[in-house]
């Protein structure tokens, strides 16, 4: 299990290492670069699964992201 990341800011690029969570989504990140408020893309349900270089740990486990089983 992964749970450090590589985030990208889709605004202006900048990458920080982040810890990913293992109990609960990041749908909201503001960048510590531009300030900018990075957000899922559609159809992915975390900052993680839109906009890093791994999926949260939930997804990398083969399951639904913020599911309860």
């Amino acid at each position: 299990m992964i749970t450090e990341t590589i985030l990208t800011c889709p605004h202006c690029g900048n990458r920080t290492e982040e810890a990913m969570p293992e109990t609960f989504c990041v749908v909201r990140h503001a960048c510590v670069a531009c300030g900018a408020e990075v957000t899922p893309k559609q159809g992915d349900c975390c900052i993680f699964c839109s906009h890093a270089d791994m999926p949260c740990p939930p997804v990398q486990k083969g399951r639904s992201c913020c599911s309860d089983d």
